[in-house]
């Protein structure tokens, strides 16, 4: 099941799949339990919580294995990039939890083999052809059957989601052709530091904000950290650390196209958790939607 990819690297599938299931089942977790947790905290504090806990296990794996592993091989600006993307990816879909259910948020989100599609045949230049543009159409239906833009229901906060899907879509085109040959641990460490730094800068500004307007997962203020809230961090760091190493495996392991396939069991996971935690039940019209949503990525990435 191997095979070699246009950069002569051979391509290892039973590991890139293997690494996206355990990825998407790690993620949708740790979201779960960011909605859970939405309503005590900001954002910024998990994000710098949450990965200071995990860039020390990052170097000292590092240092124990390979010293010269703490050395980009030379795609260090091509790093930054994917990690500042995978950032704004994370704090587009945070920001959709606190309101909206967990399985409309991730189907929406799922969008994103139809963009990975689009994007591929912009920036690599890979043809899309009728099955990928009736994809484009049939995930678009399935989008304003979630959305459903005309009804009282609508949620605005549906749509970070769908920038969520374009951000996640670059950063993995990007991961494929320009950051193949990086560590993947080196590049999780790249994005725990993103965390910090975006996280911190953020809680910066947000101080300078009037306190009657510090309010809500974007810019309350930081909350003290008790036994408990402690291990749930702790638990978020293993998520990124399993979700970030283990996404950046797989894509360097496989096609896109057939790796974003696996990377759909996300929305199977997000539904499961929803009812489980949240007692949220998908309605007819937005399992129908997620389903068409499901449909189109399978089409454009099986073309």
């Amino acid at each position: 099941m191997n095979r070699v990819a246009s950069s002569g690297r051979a391509d290892n599938i039973p590991l890139a799949v293997g690494m996206i299931l355990l990825t998407v089942l790690a993620l949708s977790l740790g979201d779960a339990l960011v909605k859970l947790l939405s309503g005590d905290f900001v954002i910024w504090q998990l994000f710098v919580l949450r990965s200071l806990i995990a860039i020390p296990c990052l170097v000292f794996y590092l240092w124990l294995k390979d010293r010269s592993l703490l050395h980009l091989s030379g795609a260090l600006s091509w790093a930054i990039l994917r990690s500042m993307l995978l950032v704004g990816m994370w704090v587009s879909y945070y920001i959709s939890l606190p309101n909206l259910s967990l399985s409309v948020a991730a189907a929406t989100y799922y969008t994103l083999p139809v963009f990975i599609t689009l994007l591929s045949a912009v920036l690599v230049g890979d043809p899309v052809g009728r099955s990928g543009w009736l994809a484009v159409f049939i995930g678009f239906v399935g989008i304003l059957f979630i959305l459903r833009p005309n009804a009282g229901d609508f949620n605005s906060y549906a749509l970070f989601p769908l920038l969520s899907a374009i951000l996640y879509a670059f950063a993995m085109i990007l991961t494929r052709t320009k950051c193949r040959e990086e560590n993947p641990v080196v590049l999780s460490l790249m994005l725990n530091i993103a965390f910090v730094i975006v996280g911190s800068v953020a809680a910066i500004i947000i101080s300078m904000v009037p306190d009657e307007s510090r309010h809500g997962f974007l810019l309350a203020p930081w909350v003290a950290m008790g036994p408990s809230v402690w291990l749930s961090m702790c638990l978020l760091a293993t998520a990124i650390l399993i979700g970030s190493v283990g996404a950046a495996i797989a894509y360097q392991n496989g096609p896109a196209s057939m790796i974003g396939t696996f990377d759909f069991a996300y929305v199977g996971f997000a539904v499961l958790w929803g009812v489980m935690f949240f007692a949220d039940v998908p309605d007819a019209i937005s399992v129908l939607g997620m389903a068409l949503i499901v449909c189109a990525g399978i089409i454009s990435l099986r073309q």
